[in-house]
């Protein structure tokens, strides 16, 4: 009669029902649980390259919840941060979900015992980490591509938080794959971004002038206007070029490591 999940010391089913209430807040991007940026960090975890940030996110769930079941927004904004920072750079110089395990679960341990998620023990070294952000294959195929799309969408000021969380997207190249001559860095992060699906810009030869046109949502289809892109980046990028090119992929590509290489300093996961 699920005596091991009622016993009252144990209260281990009250807890997998406050776990899944959490999870389904998660979902339904719940702004009284959560505050709107950390809506937003939860949105770029949804892209994470694997499942790994939700064993450590309910670890720290069931450890830090309040009476009401609530977190403290701070603490938890800087909590997904981290491991935001941590997976993906990790995912970079180390890829496998099963080299991933040590950290977090060294990590888990500190959670359940009071500590601060800090990572100190696997920081990583600067030189080696930007050296590998330059040389790694941002294919498509390869997820952490689009988890560093999704990430440097988030990482500007004016992003706003997009609904619903499934919303699809697929990975845009913003200089068309079909121009000609081809850039050799055409499968740079430089040259990407995430798209609504919805867009559909099926033509892959398209120019940028008028791919801005989709972006900004100044397409006609049937006598209305197509809906524009929510990612801010895009917009902003349509609206100040006439065009986007191989010198931009390499200024947009270096902005892009950059600010990845600053928000691992800020999280304190660089080391000399």
């Amino acid at each position: 009669s699920y005596s091991l999940l009622n016993k009252n010391h144990d209260s281990t089913f009250a807890n997998l029902i406050a776990l899944a209430d959490f999870w389904n807040d998660v979902a339904n991007q719940d702004t009284v649980r959560f505050s709107d940026r950390v809506l937003r960090r939860l949105f770029v975890l949804k892209y994470a390259p694997n499942s790994m940030w939700t064993y450590i996110t309910s670890v720290y769930f069931l450890q830090n919840r309040d009476s009401e079941g609530f977190l403290d927004d701070e603490k938890f904004y800087t909590f997904l941060n981290r491991i935001t920072a941590f997976i993906w750079a990790f995912t970079i110089l180390r890829p496998g979900v099963n080299l991933l395990r040590t950290p977090l679960f060294a990590e888990m341990f500190n959670i359940v015992n009071g500590k601060e998620v800090t990572f100190k023990d696997f920081a990583f070294n600067e030189l080696e980490l930007e050296n590998a952000l330059r040389i790694y294959g941002f294919t498509n195929n390869r997820p952490i591509t689009r988890s560093m799309l999704a990430w440097y969408a988030f990482n500007n000021s004016g992003q706003e938080l997009i609904i619903p969380l499934e919303t699809s997207f697929d990975i845009e190249h913003i200089y068309a794959r079909n121009r000609t001559p081809t850039p050799a860095n055409l499968e740079a992060l430089g040259n990407k971004s995430l798209l609504e699906s919805r867009i559909n810009i099926r033509a892959s030869d398209y120019r940028f002038q008028d791919k801005a046109k989709y972006y900004l949502g100044l397409v006609i289809v049937r006598g209305k206007n197509k809906e524009a892109t929510n990612v801010y980046e895009l917009q902003e990028l349509a609206k100040a070029k006439n065009d986007f090119t191989q010198q931009d992929i390499s200024d947009r590509n270096e902005e892009i490591i950059a600010a990845f290489m600053a928000f691992i300093k800020a999280n304190g996961l660089a080391k000399n």
